[in-house]
């Protein structure tokens, strides 16, 4: 029985494709405001580095954690989930 470990994954949506091989991810989060209780937005960016998929702006992917690439970038993009629908 092989020994796999379980990564961590995140689901985002794509806001720059301008980089060769590299692609930065929105991750929106929900949380309960401490004292008030209503529900915020937050938002963080992440760099994630593509091999075989080409996502574009807009796109949803998924992404999966590895071992760190570069100064910032700590995950892959291993599949996009929905293609983003261009208007015009």
């Amino acid at each position: 029985m092989k020994n796999e470990r379980k990564r961590q994954s995140l689901t985002g949506e794509v806001v720059s494709s301008k980089m060769e091989k590299t692609v930065t991810v929105r991750v929106k989060r929900q949380i309960s405001h401490p004292s008030y209780g209503k529900i915020v937005k937050r938002y963080k960016n992440y760099l994630a580095h593509v091999e075989s998929v080409k996502p574009g702006e807009g796109d949803i992917v998924k992404l999966l954690a590895i071992k760190p690439i570069s100064k910032h970038k700590r995950w892959q993009v291993s599949q996009i989930i929905r293609k983003s629908v261009k208007l015009g």
